[in-house]
């Protein structure tokens, strides 16, 4: 029941799922799965939906949304003759989708029922041969699910139940135009529900546009994140970055692992030089072909990867509830990734760990990320671990030493009488003029008092070139 979560949704123990209206077959199939107690969430969604209610759901991740929109369109499914799809669920990823899938198969109230998973990165005949024969829910990301409209191999003609899950994430990385364009293929006479952990303007816009007087149920608490999750950062210089992790890999010995970052190529160096060091170590991306990321998801359900690195992108798609440990090897940029990331851990009731690595210029960013969640990430130190990388000591060119400007000789210095052309700053000088106005011959500087002469030091001044701009004369028209 839980949708790749915080933690397993807590339940309304006095509430059951018979108390919210839902019908005798789905019941049984609820019971079959071990459903008995509602979640929040879905006792406040699943009534009002079941009336035919437009419903906005805000309620953060591992509440249990999945059946608090699959369970209503289940209970009022009818077998029918239709072509289909009666309904549509959109998802921002294909692990995300295969997830509902799996959901609403599980819960099917007969074998008649039918859903078809669409989403790109696979093969299109299996997808194909589901439409042609016709189902009741399809259950997909938008770009596919255009690419199939484009192609005329799935018509939204019959369409009665719209579901826009996880909204805000859709938004976020770029569908809005593809959203806009499946609704505007929908009947205007249909039922929307819009499941987001936040409700920003740009869903304000979609839910004013495409939605008829909905309800809007906020279950969303005030803190995000649960107090079983041990959550620490360590700071360190990102050249220190692998060999840190190591060492946190060999003191928590974890049962399960997710390591995050930010990028792709990242992931992929980062799994290069781990897999030489951890055992049963994979990475996860956007850029992997479908077939070898679901075999990697397989094999992380199973426990067979120990430690998968990890992109945002597939953070949401990740519903393995044995997940002991959580490694920020980079912080996210988005403070709503850092919540989605450390959920994988501490689910169903069990502790859990999350690690940040933080280098020294992303303090800022572990406040606002300590606002958000309205907690303190304690700081922790590994003892003998250098987390920074020695400076180099700052160079200080060695200094000239002072200038020492020698007093002319004197008399004494030389123990002789200087001759009266040697003794400067005396006052004895031959340049007393010959006749009155005329300077005296062999003379420097005659006439320019307090200047000395500089015609035999310096060179002589280059003659003054002409300004290549700025000429006096005008050559050009006054109008322009």
């Amino acid at each position: 029941m839980d949708d790749a979560g915080l933690v397993e949704p807590p339940t309304v123990a006095e509430i059951a799922f018979a108390d919210l209206g839902l019908n005798r077959p789905l019941m049984d199939a609820l019971n079959q799965a071990g459903y008995k107690h509602p979640t929040p969430i879905q006792k406040a969604v699943i009534p009002p939906a079941l009336r035919g209610k437009d419903v906005i759901g805000q309620a953060q991740t591992g509440t249990g949304k999945t059946a608090a929109f699959v369970l209503p369109f289940l209970s009022r499914w009818r077998p029918h003759k239709l072509k289909g799809p009666i309904g549509l669920i959109m998802t921002p990823t294909r692990e995300l989708a295969m997830q509902v899938a799996r959901e609403s198969e599980k819960l099917a109230p007969s074998r008649r029922f039918r859903c078809v998973p669409v989403y790109g990165g696979a093969r299109m005949g299996q997808q194909l041969q589901g439409l042609s024969k016709g189902c009741d829910l399809v259950v997909g990301t938008p770009g596919r699910m255009l690419d199939h409209l484009r192609r005329g191999t799935m018509v939204l003609n019959d369409v009665r139940y719209v579901v826009l899950d996880e909204a805000d994430r859709m938004l976020d990385i770029g569908f809005r135009p593809d959203i806009e364009r499946i609704l505007r293929k929908c009947p205007q006479a249909r039922q929307t529900l819009l499941m987001s952990a936040t409700v920003p303007d740009e869903i304000k816009k979609l839910v004013n546009r495409y939605m008829t007087d909905p309800l809007h149920l906020n279950m969303s608490p005030n803190v995000l994140t649960v107090d079983k999750i041990r959550q620490t950062y360590i700071t360190v210089d990102d050249e220190r970055k692998f060999d840190l992790l190591k060492l946190v890999i060999e003191r928590e010995k974890p049962r399960q692992c997710l390591i995050f970052v930010e990028r792709k190529r990242w992931a992929d160096n980062l799994y290069k030089r781990l897999d030489r060091v951890a055992p049963n170590v994979a990475v996860i991306h956007g850029d992997l072909a479908q077939s070898q990321r679901e075999r990697i998801m397989a094999g992380f359900r199973t426990a067979e990867i120990k430690f998968l690195i990890a992109t945002d992108v597939m953070s949401r798609g990740i519903d393995v509830s044995d997940i002991s440990h959580v490694i920020n090897y980079d912080l996210p940029n988005d403070i709503e990734n850092y919540v989605h990331r450390i959920g994988r851990t501490g689910r169903i009731g069990k502790d859990g760990v999350a690690i940040s690595f933080a280098t020294p210029e992303q303090g800022g960013m572990l406040t606002d990320i300590e606002m958000t969640i309205n907690r303190l990430i304690e700081a922790e130190v590994i003892d003998g671990f250098e987390a920074f990388k020695a400076r180099p000591k700052r160079y200080d060119p060695p200094q000239p030493p002072p200038m020492v400007i020698m007093a002319p000789p004197t008399e004494e210095e030389f123990g002789v009488e200087l001759p009266p052309e040697e003794k400067l700053g005396t006052g004895a000088t031959n340049d007393e003029p010959t006749a009155a106005g005329e300077a005296p011959e062999d003379t420097f500087g005659a006439g320019l008092e307090g200047e000395v002469s500089t015609q035999l030091d310096d060179p002589p001044p280059a003659p003054t070139k002409k300004p290549v701009f700025g000429k006096s004369q005008r050559r050009y028209s006054s109008r322009l």
